[in-house]
């Protein structure tokens, strides 16, 4: 074959791989390609989580029904815990159903590549489609629990609780975003950390579990003394959880405003952690 044959044939191929080099090279538009493997990687999740299960999907009600439930006799019963004047059930109900979706994102991402080391190591794929799967894939848990937030919500309002919609409601979608963001953007900084120091993912678990109390899921941000509310806010959670009490509640000591520190947040932790990931795709075989 001569060199112009070659360079014919190179140049016929629809995928030409090549390894990454730059820092910036980060060809994000094979996401997009690979869009359909994305769609079936979404599917096996779905059908490797309630794949011989009795209950199945009934088990996203159940978790955070009981899990409301002990937060209610724990924090609100015995430990009197104010709820800005809210029942304490559906208050503990709210700040779990997005606490729920933010930790199992980022616990679920945050061991990427050693859970898909045997995958990795034979196919060629955008390594990235293998998280984002999983984040859209946790959608649906989060479809059941909101579900079932709305559904006591609807209890409570018509029992005369002091519960409303307001017009904050319309920020859902701009909210879930954030959850998946920062989910999605701390679990790919983690799974590229873990591949060399396995040890990471154990800490990941206890640290996500100790976050939760530095968030406001069981408690609000007014009963913090004023002095360390500022430690509160620099959570980029703080907001989120705030303003989706906000819109279905109708209360929130926080400034809705700082809604946009969390897009920043978000939006750096996102950047930082792609660079991070496909600068570790290159090596990360030699290390798993």
């Amino acid at each position: 074959m001569t060199g112009r044959d070659s360079v014919q044939q190179q140049n016929s191929w629809d995928t030409v791989i090549r390894p990454q080099r730059a820092w910036w090279d980060l060809r994000l538009d094979d996401l997009w390609r690979y869009r359909d493997l994305i769609g079936l990687l979404v599917w096996r999740d779905f059908i490797a989580i309630y794949k011989q299960t009795i209950l199945g999907p009934v088990w996203h009600l159940i978790q955070p029904l009981l899990t409301t439930v002990v937060f209610t006799v724990i924090f609100g019963g015995i430990a009197k815990l104010p709820t800005d004047g809210l029942p304490p059930f559906i208050f503990y109900m709210a700040g779990n159903t997005v606490w729920a979706y933010f930790s199992i994102c980022l616990l679920s991402t945050s061991n990427t590549f050693t859970s898909n080391a045997a995958i990795f190591g034979k196919v060629y794929f955008p390594r990235l489609a293998v998280p984002i799967s999983i984040v859209i894939s946790n959608l649906i848990a989060f479809a059941i629990r909101f579900a079932l937030f709305i559904a006591f919500f609807g209890y409570f309002m018509l029992a005369g609780s002091p519960v409303r919609i307001t017009a904050w409601v319309f920020m859902l979608p701009v909210l879930i975003l954030l959850m998946a963001g920062l989910g999605l953007g701390g679990g790919i900084i983690i799974s590229s950390l873990t591949t060399k120091y396995r040890d990471l993912q154990h800490l990941a678990t206890f640290g996500i579990q100790l976050f939760m109390y530095a968030s406001p899921v069981i408690y609000p941000v007014s009963s913090v003394p004023q002095k360390w509310q500022w430690l509160l806010l620099a959570n980029p959670l703080t907001p989120i959880i705030e303003v989706f009490r906000l819109a279905f509640l109708g209360t929130s000591a926080v400034n809705p405003v700082l809604l946009l520190y969390s897009a920043g947040f978000t939006v750096l932790l996102l950047i930082v952690g792609i660079l991070i990931f496909n600068r570790v795709e290159n090596t990360f075989m030699d290390t798993v």
